[in-house]
């Protein structure tokens, strides 16, 4: 990479997110690359935020095909094909819901060979005993894989900070993902 792919110090404390992890998000791109993968995200509760962290490195276009901010159930059936039975039975806010967020965009997306999903609870308001405030369900969909799935009970620090812990944990599962060898 030459010098005009990193950012300066002055845009790099500009960014909304941490440079550790930016870095972080630059080494996945690379990985990404190096594999010949291309990514794709859904997004609920970050509301686009994974995707600003990808698109945040310059040259990530290569790698990164896009993404979907599907806040509300509707579009979530709509433009990702979430089962309306999996949104009634489960809740947005589930296992079944976020496996079937990734895989939709690898349906959407042809191009795209691995899909993350976020879904979950920021707050302030929403939560319940059953799913509070900081519950976030993740899932990583990869072509020729098993789906991956995680889920985090983040502390209620506040809905900026549980926004960017969920980032950081959906990198940690394209992470993941990216990096798991192909079986025969």
């Amino acid at each position: 990479m030459t010098d005009d792919h990193h950012l300066t110090e002055d845009e790099l404390t500009a960014l909304p997110f941490s440079p550790a992890l930016y870095t972080r998000a630059q080494a996945l791109l690379a990985s990404a690359r190096d594999r010949g993968l291309h990514i794709a995200t859904a997004e609920s509760c970050t509301g686009g935020l994974v995707s600003g962290l990808l698109t945040a490195v310059p040259g990530s276009s290569d790698v990164v095909e896009g993404g979907f901010v599907t806040y509300s159930n509707t579009v979530k059936h709509v433009s990702l094909g979430v089962p309306e039975a999996a949104l009634a039975n489960f809740g947005a806010v589930s296992e079944p819901v976020a496996r079937a967020m990734a895989e939709g965009v690898l349906g959407k997306l042809p191009t795209a060979d691995v899909a993350v999903a976020v879904t979950g609870i920021a707050g302030p308001a929403g939560g319940s005993p059953e799913k509070p405030v900081g519950l976030v369900h993740f899932a990583a969909a990869r072509r020729g894989h098993p789906t991956l799935h995680t889920v985090h009970r983040f502390a209620d620090e506040g809905r900026a900070a549980i926004r960017l812990r969920s980032v950081a944990a959906a990198l940690g599962l394209l992470e993941q993902a990216v990096n798991t060898p192909l079986t025969a």
